[in-house]
C-alpha cells in the first residue's frame, strides 16, 4: 500500500470510525490548541480527511492551520509581558461550532522537543493562558455535546525523536508504518477490525461498572496511591455517545477503559513510569503525594518547573478528573517504544489525569450545576492532563464498598472476575 493509499484509509478511519460524521454536520480540524492549529505537515492528511468528510455528507469542512516556527519566533522575539496573551476569536470559534453540534478533529502532528530549551517560567505562560481561554470549549467536550476525536500524523522532528536509531531518509516512513499497525490500518478490513475492538472494550467497562468499586488502589515502585471513585461512576470505553445519540471514538489508537476520581479521595504517591510531553518540553521521573485529593508534593529528575507550572494552573489543576486502565499487553506497550505524545502513550499503561473531569463519566451529571458536580467527587479545572502510572511491575486493586478488595490487575495484567 502507498503512503497515499494509506493516508485514504486513514481517513475514512477517522471520518467514519472516530467522528461518526453525519450527512449536513459541518467539521473544523484543528491541532494544539497553544500552537493555534494542526501542523503544516499534516496537510495531505487533513485534504484526505476533508475529501473523505464531504464524501459522508459534510456541509462544510474548514482547517485552523498552526505554524511550529512561527511559535518559536514568539518565544524568542516577542516582548516576554506579551507571552500570556492568547487569540481573541478562536476560542469562541470553538465554542460556537461545538455548541451548534458541529464535529471537530484534532490531528497532533507536532515535535515533542519544539521548546524544550526555552525557559520553563516562559513555557508555563502561554499553556496556562490557552487552557483559560479554551475552558467553555473543553466544558462542552467533557459533557460530549458534539462528536469530537484525536488522531496523529507522522512527521519529521517526532519521527526523529521516536525512530533516532533508524537511519534519517527511513524515519517518516516508519512512523507512518507503525501509525498503521497500531491504528489497524494494515488489517484487510480495518473497519471489521475497529468493530471487534470496540466490542471487546465495551465488555471490560461493562464488567467494571457491574463491580461498582468504591476505589482503586495502585501499588509499584515507588508507588502506593489509592483512588476514590464517586458512587455514580460509570467506566467508558472507546466510544462514546453525543446528547444527539451519534456513537463517536474520541481518541485513535485506544485501548484504555475510564472513570472519574473523586476530587476529594485520592491519597498516596505515585511514580510515573513514563515521561510527559507537555507543551514542547519533557517532564521525566517525577512523582506526585496526594493528601485529601491534592498534589502536596511535586519532584521530576527533569521538568520539575513546568511541572508545578501545570500542578498551579488554577485552584483545581493538582487534583485527579479521570483514571483509566490498559493493560500492560496492549499493542502500543508491546511495541516498546516511547512515543512521546499523551494520545499513543496513555494507550501503553494505565494512567491518571490531573484537572478537569469528564463529565460523561458521572451518571445524571448533564443535570447537575457545576456545584452540584463538584459535591459529587466531579473536578472542574482549565487543564486536563493525563500521565502514565501503570506498567507490568503495577499491581491493580479493586476496593469494594464495605471496605474489601480484591485483585483487578497483577502485573499490568487484568485478574480476578474482570479478567
Amino acid at each position: 500500500m502507498t503512503l497515499d493509499q494509506r493516508l485514504e484509509v486513514y481517513a475514512d478511519i477517522a471520518v467514519n470510525v472516530a467522528l461518526n460524521l453525519q450527512p449536513g454536520q459541518r467539521l473544523l480540524i484543528i491541532g494544539p490548541l497553544m500552537n493555534g492549529g494542526v501542523s503544516l505537515e499534516a496537510a495531505p492528511l487533513v485534504r484526505c480527511i476533508a475529501t473523505s468528510a464531504y464524501r459522508a455528507g459534510a456541509s462544510l469542512v474548514e482547517a485552523v492551520w498552526g505554524d511550529e516556527p512561527m511559535q518559536l519566533a514568539r518565544f524568542h522575539h516577542a516582548r516576554k509581558d506579551t507571552l500570556a496573551e492568547y487569540s481573541a476569536w478562536l476560542p469562541q470559534a470553538l465554542e460556537e461550532h461545538a455548541r451548534a453540534g458541529n464535529a471537530v478533529l484534532s490531528v497532533y502532528a507536532n515535535d515533542p522537543d519544539l521548546l524544550q530549551r526555552e525557559p520553563s517560567e516562559l513555557v508555563g505562560a502561554p499553556q496556562a493562558a490557552t487552557s483559560r481561554a479554551v475552558v467553555p470549549f473543553r466544558d462542552l467536550v467533557s459533557r460530549n455535546a458534539t462528536n469530537w476525536g484525536v488522531i496523529a500524523a507522522a512527521s519529521e522532528a517526532w519521527a526523529a525523536k521516536v525512530f533516532a536509531e533508524v537511519p534519517r531518509e527511513e524515519q517518516l516512513s516508519t512512523l507512518w508504518d507503525t501509525i498503521a499497525q497500531l491504528c489497524r490500518l494494515d488489517r484487510p478490513d480495518p473497519m471489521a477490525a475497529w468493530k471487534a475492538h470496540l466490542a471487546a472494550l465495551a465488555a471490560r467497562s461493562g464488567a467494571l461498572n457491574r463491580r461498582r468499586y468504591s476505589a482503586l488502589r495502585f501499588t509499584g515502585p515507588g508507588t502506593d496511591l489509592t483512588v476514590g471513585l464517586p458512587a455514580a461512576h460509570t467506566w467508558v470505553s472507546g466510544a462514546s455517545v453525543t446528547h444527539s445519540g451519534i456513537r463517536f471514538v474520541a481518541n485513535l489508537p485506544t485501548e484504555e477503559v475510564f472513570t472519574i476520581a473523586d476530587r476529594n479521595r485520592v491519597e498516596g504517591t505515585v511514580r510515573a513510569t513514563k515521561p510527559l510531553s507537555y507543551a514542547g518540553t519533557l517532564i521525566e521521573d517525577f512523582t506526585l503525594r496526594f493528601e485529601g485529593g491534592t498534589a502536596v508534593d511535586v519532584k521530576a529528575a527533569r521538568g520539575e518547573a513546568v511541572l508545578r507550572q501545570l500542578v498551579e494552573t488554577d485552584g483545581t489543576a493538582g487534583r485527579l478528573g479521570e483514571v483509566a486502565l490498559v493493560p500492560h499487553s496492549s499493542p502500543i506497550a508491546q511495541s516498546g517504544l516511547l512515543f512521546y505524545t499523551t494520545l499513543f502513550d496513555e494507550n501503553a499503561a494505565s494512567h491518571i489525569a490531573l484537572g478537569s473531569a469528564y463529565k460523561f463519566t458521572l451518571n445524571g451529571a448533564d443535570a447537575m450545576s457545576d456545584e452540584e458536580f463538584e459535591k459529587a467527587g466531579g473536578n472542574r479545572s482549565a487543564i486536563h492532563v493525563d500521565f502514565m502510572i501503570g506498567s507490568a511491575d503495577v499491581d491493580v486493586d479493586g476496593v469494594l464498598p464495605g471496605g474489601s478488595s480484591e485483585p483487578l490487575m497483577r502485573r499490568g495484567e487484568w485478574a480476578g472476575e474482570v479478567a
